[in-house]
């Protein structure tokens, strides 16, 4: 069973910010990771402005448990989708495997994933993932990275014991 892991859900948003619309996105992202066992740390929703939200991310990756941050909205082309910027303005390095695979899995649903900007990388020893807003998106994408995600942080924190996966596979062929 894969390893537990403890997260954050950021939400960029103004009008969920204003009380105008609920934060389906972040719902949906916390649902999803209960029906795998992963235990919500924190949650927020602030508006789409990138120094709020680079210091909310700031913050959380300094809490020692806090592994991973996962962010919801604000990855689009609008003028106030900020997320991959505060994302970038806090991370030490990039994983840009990630969202590749986010994209590519998310273009044989949609040509509209070209637009996506999102972003992961690692800040103070934890993973962060942009997603989508929209609910649908931010599922899709997140199933796409989630079967590494655990094995990430372990790499991340230093805390992985034994064969990497795909070197075991090929050990025992």
């Amino acid at each position: 069973m894969a390893k537990s892991i403890k997260y954050a859900v950021l939400t960029s948003s103004d009008s969920g910010f204003a009380g105008e619309r609920q934060d389906i996105g972040g719902d949906a992202v916390v649902k999803l990771m209960a029906r795998h066992n992963h235990a919500l740390s924190q949650r927020a929703l602030e508006p789409d402005d990138r120094d709020r939200l680079m210091e909310r991310l700031r913050a959380w990756s300094a809490q020692p448990d806090i592994e991973l941050i996962l962010t919801t909205g604000g990855t689009g082309l609008g003028p106030r989708d900020v997320m991959p910027e505060a994302t970038l303005s806090v991370v030490e390095y990039e994983v840009p495997g990630l969202a590749e695979a986010m994209r590519a899995e998310s273009l044989r649903i949609t040509p509209m994933a070209m637009l996506s900007r999102a972003v992961a990388g690692v800040a103070e020893r934890t993973l962060i993932v942009n997603l989508p807003g929209n609910p649908k998106g931010a599922i899709e994408t997140l199933e796409v990275v989630l079967p590494v995600l655990a094995h990430a942080v372990e790499i991340i924190r230093d805390t992985h014991a034994g064969d990497h996966p795909i070197q075991s596979q090929h050990r025992h062929q």
